[in-house]
């Protein structure tokens, strides 16, 4: 087996034998910009909604409204999150972080659940403490539900301004952000209709839009944890999507078969493993190639695929049998030399190259093309007489000639 890895190396000498995946540095850049721009003008509009909310809530008496301003003032310390994370994940391989730094952002998304879900008890905790003491309830008036409109409409446009942005870079954690704001919107509805509900007589309205509000809070931080929760511990692609890379990399010339196909997501990006079966026969530069033009279609085709390593497999390592006691090269071709002592011509061997196959090597032997042009020469016997040397080796199978 042959195991090959491909980098798109961006600076430094050319390594034979050393590569290294990396990611389009454009898009990390657009991704670094967007993540900044986005975090900023939404620590903006978070901020002065927090104040209108929090400040209206509390001169138009409105708890739902108080607690909508909460969810806007810890919208505005996850943009401070977002913000501290996107400018590490977009950071390229290291030393330290050889495979990038895009957990960085799932770290993050993981941190905006948690804060989400306290933020959700905190209201609920409240409203139910109202609800079952009615002497506490509050009678909100127009001003609260003026401030409500307007939060509606700056946290909406916000979603689809940050959404937007989400998608054109392919962000996790742009996406969660999106929707925390989404989630700020409807629950700004639910106040809303609380709110008016409250003030067309119903007491008890502005405390349930609150309770209801938590819950929906609830839910979508419940929705963020488990989403960065499965990229921490390694989940891979889902069906689907694996069903497209496994056609993408049968696609591909020279490829036979493929298995151990293993992949991994992280921020927004996915890095896969995968064995590729080929001929037997491919010399190891043309293993390479293929090799190559595996990763390459990956990326190119799979649009979060941004690490990829090939093995190259002559046989499918799945069902053939390990034996990891057969001889190396150099044991292997003084064994040869011992075993081929007594034959004359094949002292006159150019070069051997070795097969390791089902548990047995092939020998491919290389003579000048004048060994079989000399009167007497006979290609067949020399072949017959190497392959009847090797027959008591257990570790030896099969003999072929060449002359050239």
């Amino acid at each position: 087996m042959v195991v090959v890895a491909y980098t798109e190396r961006l600076s430094g000498p050319y390594i034979p034998g050393v590569f290294v995946v990396t990611s389009d540095p454009s898009l990390s850049t657009e991704r670094r910009q967007a993540v900044t721009r986005t975090a900023i003008v939404g620590a903006v509009v978070n901020l002065l909604l927090s104040i209108v909310k929090i400040f209206a809530g509390v001169l138009g008496h409105s708890q739902a409204l108080v607690a909508d301003g909460l969810h806007s003032l810890s919208d505005l310390l996850s943009d401070v999150l977002v913000l501290f994370a996107g400018r590490h994940a977009t950071q390229g391989p290291d030393q330290s972080h050889p495979y990038g730094h895009a957990r960085y952002e799932t770290v993050a998304t993981l941190a905006l659940g948690f804060l989400l879900f306290a933020v959700a008890v905190g209201i609920g905790w409240d409203a139910a403490n109202r609800l079952f003491n009615p002497t506490e309830l509050l009678r909100p008036d127009a001003l609260a539900l003026a401030a409500t409109l307007v939060s509606i409409g700056a946290k909406e446009w916000l979603y689809w301004w940050t959404l937007g942005h989400a998608k054109r870079v392919r962000s996790d954690l742009l996406r969660a952000n999106a929707w925390h704001h989404r989630t700020d919107a409807i629950s700004s509805i639910v106040v809303l209709v609380g709110i008016a509900g409250t003030m067309a007589g119903l007491p008890y309205l502005d405390a349930v839009a609150a309770f209801i509000v938590a819950l929906m809070i609830a839910k979508i931080a419940w929705e963020l944890g488990w989403e960065a929760t499965n990229e921490l511990v390694d989940t891979g692609l889902g069906s689907d999507r694996l069903a497209e890379v496994t056609d993408t990399i049968r696609s591909v010339g020279g490829v036979r078969d493929i298995h151990m196909l293993r992949t991994r997501r992280s921020g927004g990006q996915a890095s896969a493993d995968v064995h590729v079966l080929v001929d037997s026969d491919v010399s190891v530069s043309e293993g390479h190639m293929i090799s190559v033009l595996v990763e390459q279609r990956l990326k190119r085709e799979i649009d979060e695929m941004t690490d990829v390593t090939v093995h190259i497999d002559p046989e499918d390592d799945e069902v053939a049998p390990l034996c990891p006691s057969l001889p190396l090269r150099a044991e292997t071709l003084a064994r040869l030399a011992s075993h081929w002592s007594e034959i004359p011509a094949a002292n006159e061997r150019q070069r051997i190259i070795l097969h390791y196959l089902a548990c047995q090597i092939d020998v491919d032997v290389y003579f000048p093309i004048t060994a079989c042009l000399r009167e007497g020469a006979d290609p067949t016997r020399l072949r017959d007489a190497l392959q009847e040397a090797l027959n008591d080796d257990p570790a030896f199978r099969a003999v072929r000639v060449y002359f050239g």
